[in-house]
């Protein structure tokens, strides 16, 4: 599910390619027609649905996305620059994660996103920053965490320079989460993050 360049696709793209990803994209959602990530996405083969906010009511589009979504029948729903709210329905609780490029719990929430967060970051005076993996919930950038990856705020950051850094561990953090879930080594204890040790299988996937 994504709403901008796809930069996080490409890389899960070449990772699953590459063989260091054991996944399988079996649709991708764009809630914005012009996005550029809709032309790799399609420029990588990827069945490409588009459910635009602003063309729909609220119940219209969190029906739209779960629509789309119960029709590809997937194991698990990544975000990836999605800037729309979705309603997770209790069908996928536990199968929908979300990327950020913050320290979850700071810096999160509706319009905290790119340039925004790290631009935040630099004002709080924070001297680390980094990238946060979680599962989603019904709120922005909010549920459990799964895992966090830091990089040391440079005192000539800019929000430009302070993010790719950031990005680069994120396109390490992202596929590590997901790996971990097509091994069946990280599950939800109520509020909790379980990750098994390596070897080690829990429960099979919904």
């Amino acid at each position: 599910m994504l709403s901008g360049t796809g930069r996080t696709l490409v890389n899960l793209c070449a990772r699953i390619s590459a063989g260091s990803l054991t996944a399988r994209i079996v649709v991708v959602i764009s809630s914005r027609a012009d996005a550029l990530a809709v032309t790799r996405a399609r420029d990588f083969g990827l069945k490409t649905v588009i459910i635009e906010r602003r063309n729909m009511d609220s119940e219209e589009f969190q029906e739209g996305l779960s629509a789309a979504i119960d029709a590809a029948s997937p194991d698990l729903v990544c975000m990836a620059g999605f800037l729309s709210l979705w309603r997770v329905p209790k069908r996928f609780a536990g199968r929908v994660i979300n990327i950020h490029p913050a320290l979850l719990p700071d810096f999160g929430g509706r319009g905290m996103y790119g340039e925004r967060v790290h631009r935040a970051v630099l004002a709080a005076g924070r001297p680390v920053s980094g990238c946060t993996v979680h599962y989603c919930d019904n709120e922005y950038d909010h549920g459990p965490i799964i895992l966090q990856r830091r990089v040391k705020v440079e005192p000539n950051d800019t929000p430009a320079t302070l993010g790719a850094r950031v990005f680069e561990q994120e396109l390490a953090a992202y596929p590590e989460a997901i790996q971990l879930f097509s091994d069946g080594r990280i599950r939800l204890d109520g509020a909790n993050v379980i990750i098994d040790p390596p070897g080690h299988v829990s429960a099979p996937k919904p």
